[in-house]
């Protein structure tokens, strides 16, 4: 527990030097409605009290159940190096590594970052990342308008519907035309795709493999909306894009993901980790910043920040984002993590997962009255359709220790029977035989 030395001299001091007067001033911009209320602790409390009141209100939480929801994130296991290495103090700062005196060593850690994740999705090139998989995928639209100079956006609807949101959220006061697509069975209508693209089109967007956990190749699409003029986009899974079709073998022109996946815990939303990743034609376009490595005038190796089209080194209005920060600790942890794993051991962790969802696939399909709602490839998650609401089998097993995977009917209208499941290289079979026993008994 943090102890907070300051005494009150200390705190007039401060609020003083800052020009107010009281605490409340100081907070005076943020509406009561969103402080909080009460902590609901007696005044006076020990150290030891406060802990033992907040641990017990902590313990009500739920820590130990067996999950299988994904959705996007996802439960992999992060090797004990990860959290000791990316632990030394020098990897810690406040101060956001962007001004050209930032050490060679968080330079360097930065272009090594880059360096990986392009060659995972097989790009040409990467930034420094950007706050996580859905602000990446709102960057990779706005380089698709800012290009083309176009105003139409066709999107899938087999894209995250939690993305799908924040694009709309995103793009409200913008002027422009954001078309989804409707999903079939829960894969992709290419052909669908296809018609709606036109020559006002800027970009689709698509997702690899989708929300529905479908595998489809999307290498004729992106070659049909290139030929109209417009870009392809895709939102990657990076652990699976280790086993699957590149997003680079599929043509996109840009390439996006959230990088939790790769070293980075469940963390009640976040921190997480935006990947960026496009062609070479398009990395003026790129948001943020890109390091490069250079040689100095006697020769030795250095590294530089690139390009930075931000609004703080260019007119504001010909930067490409706001975003002015990556996540440079996340992205370490992902490259940390990924140099741990290596190649190959980031295909057995894909393999492993994709094993398991296909053998938990089998074991649940055979129970009466679920079936799979897509009969296609998928990765490490599918959709199954139950006899009665998702929704309600999700509570009645959570009281087993079991979440049995994410209703799909509470983002896609028709589908409040179907569950998405998902399985990482820590289920085990037992947990697969478990929730095929519990979920058996609870439809």
């Amino acid at each position: 527990m943090p102890y907070v030395p300051h005494t009150t001299a200390d705190t007039r001091e401060m609020l003083t030097a800052v020009g107010v007067s009281s605490m409340e001033e100081l907070f005076a911009e943020i509406p009561l409605s969103l402080r909080p209320k009460s902590f609901d602790l007696p005044p006076g409390m020990s150290e030891m009290a406060t802990r033992a009141k907040i641990e017990d209100l902590s313990s009500r939480n739920n820590t130990n159940l067996v999950s299988f929801l994904g959705a996007g994130f996802y439960d992999h296991y992060v090797p004990s190096a990860v959290d000791a290495l990316i632990s030394r103090g020098e990897f810690y700062t406040a101060y956001t590594p962007y001004q050209p005196e930032a050490s060679q060593g968080t330079l360097q850690a930065i272009f090594e970052y880059q360096t990986a994740v392009t060659r995972l999705l097989d790009m040409d090139c990467s930034n420094a990342s950007v706050y996580d998989g859905g602000t990446a995928l709102y960057e990779a639209m706005m380089m698709a308008v800012r290009q083309t100079k176009r105003v139409r956006v066709v999107i899938s609807e087999t894209v995250s519907p939690i993305y799908r949101i924040l694009l709309g959220t995103y793009t409200r006061n913008l002027k422009l035309d954001l078309v989804t697509v409707p999903h079939k069975d829960g894969g992709t209508d290419f052909a669908a795709m296809e018609k709606a693209v036109d020559a006002s089109t800027a970009c689709v967007v698509v997702q690899s493999p989708n929300f529905f956990g479908c595998v489809e190749d999307f290498s004729a699409l992106f070659a049909s909306a290139k030929a109209k003029g417009a870009l392809a986009i895709v939102s990657a899974y990076p652990v699976l894009a280790s086993v699957l079709k590149t997003p680079g073998q599929m043509g996109a022109d840009i390439a996006v993901a959230e990088g939790q996946s790769l070293g980075l815990p469940l963390s009640f939303g976040g921190p997480y980790l935006g990947i960026m990743t496009c062609t070479k034609a398009l990395v003026r376009q790129m948001p943020g910043r890109i390091v490069g490595r250079t040689t100095d005038s006697e020769g030795r190796t250095g590294y530089v920040l690139t390009l930075q089209a931000r609004e703080q080194h260019i007119r504001r209005q010909k930067a490409t984002s706001n975003i002015c920060s990556n996540q440079a600790l996340c992205a370490l942890r992902c490259l940390i993590h990924l140099c741990l794993l290596g190649e190959e051991g980031l295909k057995r962790t894909a393999r492993i997962s994709m094993e398991n969802a296909r053998y938990a696939a089998g074991k649940l399909s055979q129970i009466k009255g679920v079936s799979l709602l897509n009969n296609g490839p998928a990765g490490n998650e599918f959709a199954i359709t139950l006899p009665r609401p998702a929704q309600d089998v999700c509570l009645a097993m959570i009281g087993r220790g079991y979440v049995p995977g994410f209703p799909l009917g509470r983002y896609y209208k028709g589908l409040d029977n179907a569950l998405l499941v998902c399985c990482t290289e820590k289920h085990s079979r037992r947990d697969i035989d478990i929730l095929a026993a519990w979920l058996e008994d609870e439809i």
